[in-house]
């Protein structure tokens, strides 16, 4: 254990009493680091005394008289000769109380003030950490350089890199600190989370932790954040639960379980707390939305099976539930067989109509680009509705979130994220074509500029990526990377890849043993595979990009034959890009104004087996198909908009009900005309006496019996549906 300075010795033995010794605020905060409370709290109001502004902003920091000690601050940075230092302290006080931006803004005017201010970027490292913006390991690394004796600075690369799942470096960093103050704690919580992501015993780590300070909570709640980060939800719960344990007024931990337990499925602990971080002034945005979260949950209805719990906003419940059931239960299937398993329980799939509250149930806070997380055997994704039609496929999405549980079940959670991404995006691709990852034009510009990422680095792109469009980039590769051993190897390697993560290999040992190849032999094959498949694509994209304007020009223009003439070699050049502006359109618009609808069709059909989703384009198609004969290709077609866009849309049901029924898929009809039902249709009578005729032609006479009563419930004279009822009841003898 560290010993006290004779001076803080001094503190403690007098703090008691009236008269304290003249002490720093970093005696005071010694104090508060070694457990000594009541005495770091008569330090501090010590401080709040003096007469100098920056000590008296300290004093109330640390008695969390946290208005004060900003307005201190504030008199404390006025004087133009004020130290950098004081600025920084004043945006970790912000950065404490959840105002990153401003604390941010403080950092770099601290550097503004002093370019060699190493706590300032110690700071800005803080703060970007926070927000994943990929800066954190370059402001961490400038600290060192301005001064290799700061222990945080030490701390903060450690917790980066085992972020990065890099446990060498953040065990070197952990150890430099350690070595430059032995009561680095943060950097002995590090250690201890490296030991447990190894399944070690992080026993040894915690002894010293608590010799130095055995209320110190905040070193459980280090271990905890890590242990998400690496999907471990249940061992992280566990971890928070010891950091409140250790300190119960450790707020931020209250709020961290609270809200790890709600990505655990639960809600009565989540809420009580929540409540008791809030109630407590530990009101950042993470613990105010999971509240309002939860307290919005009286507005789900859940629905169970064996193997299944659907929690679905009310207002959609009965239009989701049938098709989302329905693909659950064939996931399962699939996947028990593919992956050799079955599930421990149900799983639970949370569907969120308002992106934003998808986006606060995964991670507390707004703004998040997923489409789906999953947290163990919890899924929670957005609805079709949270988003512009055709930006979300909700199957593709179900079945990349379900291999998630599978893989995390099968290693036990001991799966770097590159390969569970990588491995769900395969899986889409694998289940249907038209849902393989898009190559899209970050990812080409990426294998064009040479960007990605050594397999044994990739999990850094996911994490904290180096330019705005990695993470999308990173998915690509991963995805890539796993259709690449299927296809140079089988689906075989990728199950004993799978095992070999949960005998707890790392990626190069998993990769040397599967596949028999060193990682800088895996990453040569799989850059030359890629540039066969993309290369000649990704060094003509400017070209093929200026190509797009001049037919976009073009046909805004109404130059339809250049449009003709040109579009079939610019669609080459790119088939797989079928965003905004696309050649496929461009060139149906062009043929239908030259009243080619066979080339309409043809160019349309194609832009649909390229995973083409926009709901406009797919339902015009369904149109032609229709006219052209072809009613089987017609009902195919807008089936696909069921995994696109399913609600709030009549007519696309009415119209795939109609299909159907005339092809005598007669569950299909019902399935789509009770589609129509609950889409509160304008003719309910209608709706309802559709739905009647698809029963009874599927010989479910007492359901077409319900269903014509519904529709004379609505329209007592409504003739056809009075005829039914007549001759039903005549078949039953009544």
């Amino acid at each position: 254990m560290k010993q006290l300075a004779p001076a803080l010795l001094l503190l403690q033995m007098c703090a008691s009493t009236a008269y304290v010794f003249a002490a720093s605020p970093a005696d005071c905060w010694s104090l508060r680091k070694h457990g000594h409370r009541s005495e770091a709290q008569a330090c501090f109001e010590h401080l709040t005394r003096s007469s100098d502004a920056y000590a008296r902003a300290e004093g109330f920091w640390g008695l969390e008289e946290w208005q004060q000690a900003n307005e201190q601050f504030r008199l404390a940075t006025q004087p133009e000769s004020s130290s950098a230092l004081y600025k920084v302290r004043w945006g970790m006080l912000l950065h404490e109380r959840f105002n990153n931006r401003e604390a941010a803004d403080l950092f770099r005017e601290a550097l503004a003030k002093d370019p060699s201010s190493a706590p300032a970027y110690l700071g800005l490292t803080i703060v970007s950490a926070d927000t994943f913006d990929g800066k954190a390991t370059e402001y961490a690394a400038k600290a060192i350089a301005l001064d290799p004796k700061l222990p945080e600075a030490h701390e903060l690369m450690a917790g980066l890199a085992l972020q990065n799942d890099d446990p060498e470096v953040a065990v070197a960093e952990a150890d430099k600190a350690i070595v430059l103050e032995d009561d680095a704690l943060d950097a002995m919580a590090i250690r201890a989370a490296a030991e447990l992501l190894a399944d070690r015993s992080p026993a040894p780590w915690f002894a010293k932790i608590v010799a130095v300070n055995p209320g110190y909570g905040e070193a459980y709640a280090v271990v905890a954040d890590q242990l998400e980060l690496h999907y471990r939800y249940e061992d992280a719960a566990a971890y928070y639960r010891k950091a409140i344990e250790a300190n119960p007024r450790l707020w931020s931990a209250h709020s961290e379980l609270g809200i790890d337990l709600m990505r655990l499925g639960k809600e009565d602990e989540p809420m009580k707390e929540l409540e008791l971080s809030y109630n407590n002034g530990y009101r950042n945005a993470a613990t105010v939305n999971s509240l309002r979260l939860l307290d919005s949950y009286k507005n789900f209805e859940t629905i169970r099976d064996e193997s299944t719990i659907l929690k679905l906003k009310k207002t959609e419940a009965r239009l989701l539930q049938p098709y989302i059931q329905s693909e659950l239960h064939t996931i399962m299937a699939t996947y028990d067989k593919k992956y050799r398993m079955k599930l421990p329980g149900p799983v639970q799939v949370e569907v969120y109509p308002d992106h934003e509250d998808f986006a606060v149930r995964t991670t507390g806070m707004p703004g998040l680009g997923a489409l789906g997380v999953t947290f163990g055997e919890v899924v929670a994704m957005d609805s079709p509705s949270a988003l512009r039609p055709g930006d979300l496929n909700w199957g593709s999405a179900l079945w990349h979130e379900m291999s998630h549980v599978y893989v995390l079940t099968a290693t036990n959670h001991r799966v770097p994220r590159w390969f569970t991404e990588g491995l769900a995006v395969h899986e889409e691709g694998a289940h249907s074509s038209e849902w393989a990852d898009r190559l899209t034009p970050d990812v080409l510009v990426a294998i064009r500029d040479k960007k990605l990422l050594p397999i044994v680095k990739l999990d850094r792109g996911f994490v904290y990526p180096e330019y705005p469009s990695q993470v999308i980039v990173s998915y690509f590769q991963a995805g890539s990377i796993c259709d690449f051993v299927e296809q140079r190897w089988s689906d075989e390697k990728l199950l004993a890849m799978i095992h070999s993560y949960a005998q707890l290999k790392s990626t190069p040992q998993v990769v040397q043993q599967d596949l028999g190849l060193t990682p800088e032999e895996f990453d040569k094959q799989y850059l030359a595979w890629i540039d066969k498949k993309y290369g000649a694509e990704a060094m003509r994209f400017n070209d093929w990009r200026e190509k797009l304007k001049a037919l976009v020009a073009a046909s805004e223009q109404k130059q339809y034959g250049t449009v003709v003439a040109q579009g079939p070699a610019t669609l080459a050049m790119y088939p797989e890009y079928v965003e905004d502006a696309n050649v496929y359109e461009l060139l149906a618009d062009a043929y239908k104004q030259k009243s080619d609808t066979k080339a309409e069709a043809a160019v349309l059909t194609t832009y649909e087996k390229e995973g083409g989703q926009d709901p406009a384009v797919l339902k015009r198609l369904a149109t032609l198909e229709e006219s052209a004969g072809e009613p089987a290709k017609a009902a195919a077609t807008l089936a696909r908009l069921n995994y696109i866009y399913p609600v709030k849309d009549e007519e696309l049901h009415r119209r795939l009900g109609d299909l159907l029924y005339a092809q005598k898929q007669y569950d299909g009809a019902i399935r789509e005309y009770a589609a129509v039902v609950v889409s509160d249709p304008m003719d309910k009578a209608g709706a309802q006496f559709h739905l009647a005729q698809a029963y009874l032609a599927a010989g479910q006479k007492d359901k077409a019996q319900e269903s014509v009563l519904a529709a004379l419930e609505a329209a007592p004279g409504y003739r056809p549906a009075q005829k039914m009822l007549l001759e039903l009841n005549q078949a039953s003898g009544k």
